[in-house]
């Protein structure tokens, strides 16, 4: 039975250990992913309001606001147009670097890239049970710009063709002993994938999506399990206590009864008398 025991004991130590890793390696949740692509349709809506229309320059960073209430995101806007993103790619655009060969589908004359950088939101919009993020979620997704004024807009497929868009993330977290950092990106339909981290806090995909750094959670231990007895356990502590002071009780009453006897012996002459006390107290010990 003992065996038995340890043994369900140490299975449930090592699904503590590994089920929470495990659960977050494939993809998202679906009420996560729906969270996250309702969070994208807005920040494209706040990129393409920062367009200072009718006189938009290309190439130029425009920065978004977004409501109070999704403080601490960040969100910017880049047109460019199709042929130039492919022949020229973009030096830098905040924390990416987009290399030449970068194609587009469907095609479109000119296209908008939106930036987005999730802050303190990170976590809440791409929870990955397991791991803890060091550096916020930022996200690289384009969009037609044909239309300023459109909503809800569906996102392009673009890729790189030869070299990768590098990532360099500035903001990230100092690690734990005995941990590693893990590059994380997720596309739209929610997949994820790890890979290594570059040196200099590098990474590189050859696709659009949100990407961050993140590092394995140690799972806590179980705590130890106290049982309760309750009542029963309250009721034994008296039969305990009930028992010392009986005993306290007897044992003084007993010496209480020898120095009476003894008085009576010193009193008395009569021998009779004295041997009744040393015969009680012989009768009481039995």
């Amino acid at each position: 039975m003992m065996g038995l025991l340890g043994s369900l004991s140490m299975l449930r130590l090592l699904m503590w250990l590994f089920w929470l890793p495990l659960s977050g390696s494939s993809e998202l949740t679906d009420f996560s992913l729906g969270a996250a692509r309702a969070l994208d349709a807005l920040l494209q809506d706040y990129a393409y309001l920062a367009f200072d229309y009718p006189r938009i320059r290309t190439g130029v960073v425009y920065v978004g606001k977004v409501l109070l209430n999704l403080t601490g995101i960040k969100v910017s806007g880049l047109r460019l147009r199709s042929g130039s993103l492919r022949s020229r790619g973009v030096k830098t655009y905040k924390e990416f670097q987009i290399p030449v060969g970068v194609v587009e589908k469907p095609y479109v004359e000119r296209l908008i890239l939106v930036y987005q950088k999730l802050g303190n939101w990170s976590a809440r919009y791409y929870e990955l049970p397991g791991y803890i993020y060091l550096a916020p979620v930022l996200g690289l997704l384009a969009y037609d710009a044909s239309n300023l004024s459109a909503t809800n807009l569906p996102e392009l497929d673009i890729k790189a063709s030869g070299h990768p868009i590098s990532i360099h993330f500035s903001d990230v977290k100092p690690l734990l002993v005995g941990s590693s950092p893990k590059f994380v990106s997720i596309d739209l339909q929610g997949s994820l994938n790890f890979s290594n981290v570059l040196s200099d806090n590098r990474c590189t995909t050859f696709q659009q999506g949100h990407f961050s750094i993140v590092t394995e959670s140690i799972a806590p231990f179980p705590a130890p399990v106290i049982h309760h007895k309750g009542k029963k356990n309250k009721s034994n502590v008296w039969i305990i206590v009930g028992s010392i002071a009986g005993r306290l009780v007897i044992d003084v009453s007993f010496r209480s009864f020898d120095s009476v006897c003894e008085e009576v012996q010193a009193q008395e002459e009569n021998a009779t008398n004295g041997e009744g006390c040393r015969g009680w107290r012989s009768v009481t010990n039995d």
